[in-house]
């Protein structure tokens, strides 16, 4: 059975997000929370889903000011979070190139980016906060690169005409987890933080319609634990492994979030997910994920085809007149930092034009030729060494002497869990951080910008409006005896005894990767209508299969990987539904979202401002019913619609 095509509607949803002049709204909204005393915070205790660099910022934050925080995550440690896999900087607003950035600037490039739908007041706070994430972490002694006087150096990302990019070489996400978690360390040797290790989410606990608490799965014994607290922060990342090709870790996942959605929190703009134009084309139907090069490559590193259709010569045998270097031709103004869709877009295109390269013809070149020539080797080894290293580790391919070759891939998620200007969701006391959350991005994310996003969340945002909760509400005391925890562990139980139960005939890994390519062909770089229906239909009979032929070897009461798997991927199958039909009913291009019926006449996003300049957020009605459809409306005060253009 698949979901319907026609979704039901209800009333808009409440943003909270205050009035006022947008520059004074964050600072005012702050003064008019209420607060919890000092002396009061140890009363309370706050559950932290996910431990990268939103929860471990959160958790390192909320302990240090009395807090009592348990955090958890699926990994031996929280240094094995994905963040550590962020590659090219972080945004901010500090304008110490002197080359016109400014706040306002960053805001604007934000709302831009993501072709003008994302909530102007979210992503404002956003570009403030910027600036003191950069001090917070070199307090931390994240040691982001420096000029030669000791300055913080910057470089420039797409999207953007100006240089406000901070990194660490090509290490910044390593770099910045780092400080995020020895501030956590600190915490659990005080014994503000208590840490819990190899713990999967499995459940949310909802009592008298409030957040409560959390049921997990032990991953190393396969027993399930009750976790109770008074608010419960939610910080597992985005969905893009429903793709199963892509450059996430491959334990990400969507499981806690759409959990945490069956149990009442609205799943916003599913269909807003972000193609990486610089990842390691596929190379076989063997592989399990993809890697990603750097966006900051293409400050030095230039885009380009052969003119010519079928040319299978060497990169370095194509003369430069027989070359098409396809971005700066047709966006002078940004040239090879146009944003992620844009350049998406355009790789695919010359690529269907038969003009790709590589085995697979699924290839452009990202050639330094110019770069090393003009700055010379050492320079170019300074700034991308660690990538280049990579690159020939993957490929065999020196890129010192050899173009990379290069394809989009799947490599981050707009969409998420609903949640208003608090960062709180639809179900009162569950907050959701960082990339879990759709706030900031619109339908494009710029590039640098989910560091800025996840730290932003976390540091600053969280510790200030977790207070509307715990000081605004009566919450009366819930231990995990509770009917209410009872009931989220016997359901979590029985899935998992119905997956251990079927024994069917094919692994989960091959069912995985089945969907990932219904997902990738039918919604991925190019959608349409009928072919998104067509997608439904099939992941609806994929899911049905998935029911009945499955089989998970092993025992649940001791450690599984399999069956770890098996309930992640059963939570795709739903969600990939799920995001095909917001894709249906979003009948517009926008950002990332490409239907092929909505284009301009020079192939870009055509966008449907009078019927879709809203948020779509969708309530659970059950794994076969029609969602239900909720809106938010988006208002624009401070930037002007218009068509995007980077030429």
């Amino acid at each position: 059975m698949t979901i319907a095509d026609s979704p039901t509607q209800s009333a808009k949803l409440d943003s909270k997000v205050p009035g006022g002049p947008m520059e004074d709204r964050w600072t005012n909204y702050k003064f008019d929370l209420k607060l919890v005393n000092p002396a009061n915070r140890r009363k309370f205790d706050v559950i932290i889903v996910g431990t990268g660099l939103a929860g471990g910022s959160a958790a390192a934050t909320l302990a240090e000011m009395g807090y009592n925080v348990k955090a958890f995550c699926i990994h031996d440690s929280p240094r094995r979070a994905h963040s550590i896999a962020a590659q090219g900087g972080i945004n901010a607003a500090k304008n110490y190139k002197g080359d016109g950035d400014s706040v306002h600037r960053l805001f604007y490039d934000t709302v831009k980016g993501g072709d003008y739908r994302s909530r102007e007041s979210n992503v404002h706070r956003l570009a403030e906060v910027s600036v003191d994430i950069i001090d917070q972490c070199v307090a931390q002694g994240v040691p982001f690169a420096r000029e030669y006087g000791g300055l913080l150096d910057n470089r420039s990302f797409g999207g953007a005409q100006v240089s406000r990019t901070f990194y660490a070489r090509g290490q910044t996400g390593q770099q910045l987890l780092l400080g995020a978690y020895g501030a956590m360390n600190r915490q659990i040797h005080a014994g503000k933080i208590e840490m819990h290790t190899r713990q999967e989410m499995v459940d949310l606990v909802v009592v008298n319609g409030v957040a409560r608490g959390i049921i997990t799965r032990n991953l190393k014994t396969g027993e399930y634990e009750r976790h109770s607290a008074h608010t419960v922060l939610m910080c597992t990342g985005g969905y893009g492994n429903a793709f199963y090709l892509s450059t996430n870790a491959k334990n990400s996942n969507v499981t806690a979030a759409w959990r945490a959605h069956k149990r009442g929190a609205y799943f916003a703009n599913p269909c807003y997910t972000q193609i990486h134009p610089t990842c390691i084309p596929r190379s076989g139907d063997y592989q399990s994920k993809l890697t990603l090069m750097s966006e900051s490559l293409r400050n030095d590193g230039r885009v380009w085809v052969p003119l010519t259709k079928g040319d299978t010569r060497k990169a370095t045998e194509i003369p430069e007149a027989e070359r098409d270097y396809y971005l700066e031709r047709k966006y002078p103004s940004f040239g090879n930092l146009v944003p992620r869709d844009v350049a998406s877009r355009n790789a695919k295109t010359v690529c269907d034009e038969g003009r790709g390269v590589g085995p697979t013809g699924e290839a452009v070149y990202l050639d330094f030729a110019d770069a090393i020539k003009r700055d010379g080797r050492s320079t170019i080894e300074a700034r991308y060494g660690n990538l280049f290293e990579m690159y020939e580790r993957i490929t065999g391919d020196n890129p010192y002497e050899m173009p990379m070759r290069i394809y989009p891939a799947v490599h981050y998620t707009m969409g998420g869990l609903w949640v208003d200007y608090n960062l709180e969701s639809t179900i009162p006391g569950l907050f959701v951080l960082g990339e879990a959350n759709f706030s900031d991005h619109g339908a494009n994310r710029l590039g640098a910008s989910a560091l800025m996003q996840g730290l932003a969340d976390g540091y600053f945002v969280i510790p200030a409006t977790i207070a509307s909760h715990l000081a605004g509400r009566k919450l009366e005391e819930v231990t995990k005896d509770h009917p209410a925890f009872k009931e989220a562990e016997a359901s979590a139980r029985k899935r998992a005894d119905d997956l251990m139960a079927i024994k069917g005939t094919r692994s989960v890994e091959s069912m995985h990767r089945e969907l990932g390519n219904l997902v990738w062909n039918y919604c991925g770089m190019e959608r349409t209508a009928e072919g998104l229906k067509e997608g439904k239909r099939k992941i609806a009979d994929l899911r049905s299969q998935f029911w009945t032929d499955v089989r998970v070897i092993g025992d649940q009461n001791t450690i599984n990987q399999d069956l770890e798997k098996a309930g992640r991927v059963a939570d795709f199958m739903e969600f990939a539904e799920v995001m095909m039909h917001d894709a249906l009913v979003r009948d517009e291009s926008c950002g990332g979202h490409f239907r092929a019926e909505h284009q301009t006449e020079e192939g870009e996003a055509k966008r449907d401002d009078e019927h879709f300049s809203h948020v779509t957020a969708w309530e659970f009605n059950g794994p076969d019913a029609v969602p239900t459809e909720h809106r938010e409306q988006l208002t624009f005060e401070e930037v002007k619609l218009t068509t995007r253009s980077y030429k």
